[in-house]
Order: C-alpha cells, then sequence, then structure tokens
C-alpha cells in the first residue's frame, strides 16, 4: 500500500513551493494535479512519473470529486508515492476534507504538506498586511464560488469595521459582488485590491473601492480580492499623509540616521 501526501502547490511560481514539496513532486510516481497548478511546477515531476489532470475550471469538470477519490485508492494500492497537487495550500477551499474521508475509509495512509495560499500570496503581491493593529484585527477567507451554487443565500455576514476579507474565486461579476459586500454594510469608500494570476508573468493589479468595484473591469482568473483598511496603496496612503514616513529626531539620533 502506497502513501498519499495532498500537497500545496503555491499560487504559481516554483521558486514559492517548500522544500517538502519539491522532494515529494520529484519523487512521486502519480501526480494527480489540480487546473491552478502551474506548468513550471509539474515540469519538476520526474520523467517516469504519472501525470492526471484532476482539475475544474469555469465549472468545467474533467472528473467529479467522487473520480478523484476512486483514483487517489487506485493509486495508493499500485504505486509506492501519490502526490496529490493542489494550487496554493490544499486545506483551503481544496476539497481536501473529502479526500482525506475517502483515505480514512480505506485505511490508506496520508499525510499534508502545507503551501502559500492565495490570501498570503496576494497580500506580499500588492505589498498590504492582512493585519495591521491600527486597522484590522482579524481576517475572514472567503470565496465568492460557493455564493453562486446557493443563490439567494447570504454568503457574506455583517463585517466588523477592523476586518480584512479575503475574497477567493470572486469571479467576473464586480458589480454583484460589490452589492453584496454593501449589502453585509460594508462602506462604499472601503479599499479594495483585485489580484490577478499571482506570482505569474501576467500578474495583474486593480486598486478600487467597494463603491467603484461594480464599475471596474473583471481581471483575469484565478483572482483574490483584498477588502479592507489594510488594502489602501501604501504609496497613496503616504501622499494623504496617513504613514509617518519617519521616525522621531530622538528615533533617528538613536540608531545613527541624520534627518533628510
Amino acid at each position: 500500500m502506497g502513501k498519499v501526501y495532498l500537497v500545496g502547490a503555491g499560487p504559481g511560481s516554483a521558486d514559492l513551493l517548500t522544500l517538502r514539496a519539491l522532494r515529494l513532486i520529484q519523487a512521486a510516481d502519480v501526480i494527480l494535479f489540480d487546473a491552478l497548478v502551474s506548468t513550471e511546477v509539474l515540469q519538476l515531476a520526474s520523467s517516469n512519473a504519472r501525470l492526471i489532470n484532476v482539475g475544474k475550471r469555469s465549472g468545467r469538470k474533467s472528473f467529479s470529486q467522487e473520480d478523484i477519490n476512486a483514483l487517489l485508492i487506485y493509486a495508493a494500492r499500485n504505486e509506492e508515492v501519490i502526490v496529490r497537487l493542489k494550487g496554493g495550500d490544499p486545506m483551503v477551499f481544496g476539497r481536501a476534507a473529502e479526500e482525506m474521508a475517502a483515505l480514512r475509509e480505506q485505511r490508506i495512509e496520508f499525510e499534508i504538506v502545507p503551501g502559500v495560499t492565495a490570501a498570503c500570496s496576494a497580500a506580499a503581491a500588492a505589498k498590504v498586511s492582512l493585519t495591521d493593529r491600527r486597522l484590522a484585527s482579524d481576517v475572514s477567507f472567503l470565496t465568492a464560488h460557493s455564493s453562486e451554487e446557493n443563490a439567494g443565500k447570504k454568503w457574506i455576514e455583517p463585517s466588523e469595521k477592523n476586518r480584512t476579507l479575503v475574497i477567493y474565486m470572486p469571479g467576473q461579476d464586480y458589480e454583484r459582488l460589490g452589492s453584496d459586500l454593501l449589502g453585509a454594510g460594508i462602506s462604499p469608500t472601503t479599499p479594495c485590491v483585485v489580484v490577478s494570476r499571482i506570482s505569474s508573468a501576467d500578474q495583474q493589479l486593480l486598486w478600487t473601492n467597494v463603491g467603484s468595484l461594480g464599475l471596474a473591469t473583471a481581471l483575469a482568473a484565478p483572482a483574490v480580492i483584498i477588502v479592507g483598511d489594510v488594502a489602501e496603496s501604501t504609496e497613496q496612503a503616504i501622499v494623504l499623509g496617513k504613514l509617518e514616513r519617519f521616525g522621531s529626531e530622538e528615533v533617528r539620533s538613536h540608531v545613527g540616521y541624520s534627518a533628510r
């Protein structure tokens, strides 16, 4: 009986993989990968590995979740190292719970290898902190995709002022998304940033606010939207005088810097 590794492939760039993920990808006999796993990451696999695309994009499925579960079980009974490769982190909107349940039922050993999730990757790309003791005391991860599956149900709870929202799979209907955010009591002046195709050569960032989100041209998928006061452009904040660019004269003297 082989062992299954649920591995996070990160946002796309191969140099954002963990070392453990890299070693497992190179050692795998079989790799079942999602649509969001980049070609750059897949090229790290052994030439002897069997690569199986089980991804879903824009509602199109090559395999159902039940099919994927069955493939994992079959592979574990015939191969030694099986890697289930998921974009970002396998435990964040990755249906890992369903796969773990299927493996447990068949008494198949498995291990989780975390990856850099899209929320952290987007924050890094935009150079904003998801939490900031001055602006946001907590952060919530949401997915707009599930809101489409549960049409008519409220998917954004009324938001506290000092909270950052990170919306995965926002889709292309920014007008509806903006309306849902406003309906949750979020101020139209609340900043937000859309980060598209994180860490790739064609990464794009769109800075706007909740009230204007519906007027923006949707960026290419995959994308993440960060909503909250932390999402204001640092450069803009400096221009508006909302950040102090230098410490006090006493601090500068203490660390050996002169005023400029």
